[in-house]
Formats: structure tokens, C-alpha cells, sequence
């Protein structure tokens, strides 16, 4: 693992933000990790929020990695995780969730990232920090 203030400027965030950059989309690091380099502790969990195919971003982010590095799409749920010796990376397409009065469950449409962090609680989930030049 590697302290807050040295994983921002690891290698992986610029590898993230030219692969959205790539296929046009914005990219976030959000979350956990946002709170961990505020607070100066080791992570090694990163969340990405994209606004596009999460699993297109994941995937090209694992190829310019290096090669054989693996990518798991959960096609159910939108997402995909990209393991490297260093991180565990989690994709998620930014969406928007509505309510109708008469269920719990939720409406999910794609969104912006105000939509995604608007889904949150207000503490972690709402510390975004873009990767892309986009």
C-alpha cells in the first residue's frame, strides 16, 4: 500500500484519465480514497465513477496497465473491477436513481456526476476528484 499524498501521484490515475480521455468520457476518483489522501492514510481501493460504459474505460485502463492484467465485468449491476499487485480498482457508470411513491426500489437511468454523488450520503460519497483532462 502507499500513503495518501504519494497514490495521487501514482502512475495508475494517469493511466485512468488518458483512457477515458481516449474514449471521451470524464472519469472520478471518488469516495474512500478521496477521505484517505485528505487524511493521509494507505489505501489501495479505488473507486472510479465514469460518465460512460464503465466497463470500456476498465478495460482499456487494464491494457494500458500492462499486459494479462485481468478485468471482471458485472454486467448486471454496470460495473467492473481491475486488479492490479497494488490496487483493487472498482468502474462504475455515474447514474441517477428515481422513486416512485408507491416502491422502494429504485429507477436507474445514466447521470451526471452530480446525479451519482446526489445518490449518496453526504460524507465520503460526496468527495470526487477528477482524473481527465476532459
Amino acid at each position: 500500500m502507499v500513503s495518501g499524498v504519494e497514490i495521487i501521484q501514482n502512475p495508475i490515475f494517469d493511466i485512468i484519465g488518458k483512457a477515458a480521455d481516449n474514449l471521451q468520457v470524464e472519469s472520478y476518483v471518488i469516495g474512500g480514497f478521496v477521505r484517505d489522501l485528505i487524511l493521509n492514510r494507505k489505501s489501495k481501493d479505488l473507486d472510479i465513477v465514469v460518465l460512460g460504459d464503465a466497463a470500456k474505460i476498465a478495460t482499456a485502463a487494464a491494457k494500458a496497465i500492462g499486459p494479462n492484467v485481468p478485468v471482471t465485468v458485472f454486467k448486471n449491476f454496470g460495473t467492473a473491477m481491475v486488479k492490479t499487485a497494488d490496487f483493487e480498482i472498482e468502474f462504475v457508470g455515474a447514474r441517477k436513481e428515481s422513486y416512485s411513491r408507491d416502491s422502494r426500489k429504485p429507477q436507474v437511468a445514466p447521470g451526471t456526476i452530480e446525479d451519482d454523488q446526489n445518490r449518496g450520503d453526504f460524507t465520503i460519497n460526496a468527495l470526487a476528484i477528477p482524473l481527465n483532462e476532459l
